[in-house]
């Protein structure tokens, strides 16, 4: 699909300019991570993390998928990336963003929103 927001084409051409925002993308792309784990595994800087992956929650880049409570009973967000590719061009004196959504995340926050009991 063509991204044809103005704000949402510029997030993502800002995330993929940033190497520490492509690593976050990457490691929660397949598989939800916490915070932690994000850390853990990109050792980018506790506050950077937490900036950048605000930023890209605010974005619509990364979606809280699920909570979780941790083993000393604290809850924790999950994080997954709304896209799955994303392809750039220029042409004719203009930037064409296209991304692929994230299907799995797309379903399950749909899923999650549709089966809220009425009752």
């Amino acid at each position: 699909m063509q991204i044809k927001d103005d704000k949402f084409r510029k997030a993502i051409l800002a995330a993929l300019a940033d190497s520490e925002m492509l690593d976050i993308i990457n490691h929660a792309m397949y598989k939800p991570r916490s915070f932690n784990d994000i850390i853990k595994e990109t050792n980018i800087p506790n506050t950077t993390a937490f900036r950048k992956i605000k930023l890209m929650m605010d974005d619509g880049l990364l979606v809280t998928e699920k909570f979780e409570i941790t083993k000393e009973g604290k809850k924790s967000s999950l994080f997954r990336s709304t896209l799955r590719s994303i392809v750039v061009r220029y042409e004719n004196n203009l930037v064409v963003v296209e991304a692929e959504k994230n299907i799995d995340t797309v379903a399950k926050t749909t899923e999650r929103f549709f089966s809220l009991d009425s009752k």
